[in-house]
């Protein structure tokens, strides 16, 4: 019997072996071949003959999206698009997550609130009053227009919000008892424990204004004040034959060795490559229960 569990045991844990790998590789091979892509001769890519390995391998692309003095001030831009959309993010985000996650007792318009709130995701007022919004505010051309409109992010206040009400109310109740008021409650206790939950809000808010591009194409007059994301969208559309009959020899023989699916991919590339450096530093607080624990009953 005993070695009969050993055998099931065993054909049990290589089964789920096999399933992990299967999973890592159908989340590995799409970025390999994308790597693969933005490495690889534009005729080869066009032709759809890459896969995993470069095929006469160049780097064209790279050189087309760095060899520009633009794409580090827009990449300086989207900087500190993400440093100050983040920590406004975060200061919203906590402060309407505390607020809301009290009950009607202590908060007797919590329900007005929390149905405004899920109107917003329901409905939106759409691109023309939005703009119209952001221009009568004078905020266009700024570095404010791409920030404040997304200061609110109600997917990531309910969320935070779910998190709050879950921690056991003793914490807060020992907290009144020795006369701590609601900032105090808020910042010494609610934050710390939250941690997990406030570093993927985080990690949310950091992916979202890194990758955003809309917004700057619509709501920026100059090209010098695009953020990242929206001025390589711009250099994608330089590559079509109407912007090549202005282009120098010089200019057109470096365009003549990308294409549209090689200098994609590399955009690809260059996009994610601070989120990878960024995520590692936020994932271990995903995996930690600090809650557990901390109120014995």
């Amino acid at each position: 019997m005993v070695g009969r569990n050993n055998i099931q045991n065993r054909i049990i844990d290589q089964s789920i072996i096999a399933v992990l790998v299967i999973v890592t590789l159908v989340c590995l091979i799409p970025l390999l071949h994308t790597v693969a892509v933005s490495f690889s001769d534009k005729s080869a890519a066009d032709a759809g003959r890459v896969l995993l390995t470069p095929i006469k391998p160049t780097v064209a692309s790279y050189t087309k999206v760095l060899d520009d003095s633009q794409f580090f001030t827009s990449f300086y831009i989207s900087i500190k698009r993400v440093l100050l959309g983040g920590l406004l993010n975060f200061v919203i985000t906590v402060m309407m997550a505390y607020a809301l996650s009290k009950d009607s007792k202590q908060f007797p318009l919590r329900n007005v609130y929390m149905w405004f709130l899920v109107f917003t995701m329901m409905f939106s007022g759409g691109i023309v009053p939005w703009f119209m919004t952001v221009k009568s505010y004078g905020l266009l051309d700024s570095m404010w227009a791409l920030v404040l409109p997304h200061a609110v992010q109600t997917f990531n206040v309910i969320l935070l919000m779910n998190f709050f009400r879950n921690l056991p109310k003793e914490l807060s109740e020992a907290a009144e008892i020795d006369g701590a008021g609601p900032w105090y409650t808020m910042v010494r206790l609610y934050v710390p424990l939250s941690l997990p939950a406030i570093a993927t809000v985080t990690l949310f808010s950091i992916v979202f204004h890194w990758n955003s591009f809309f917004d700057g194409l619509i709501l920026m007059n100059h090209q010098e004040h695009y953020p990242l994301q929206t001025y390589i969208q711009t250099l994608v559309a330089q590559l079509s034959a109407q912007a090549m009959t202005a282009m120098t020899p010089e200019q057109l023989a470096e365009a003549m060795a990308v294409s549209n699916r090689t200098f994609g991919a590399a955009k690809i590339i260059v996009s994610m490559i601070p989120i990878l450096i960024i995520y590692p530093f936020l994932q271990r607080f995903f995996i930690h229960g600090i809650t557990l624990g901390s109120v014995k009953e």
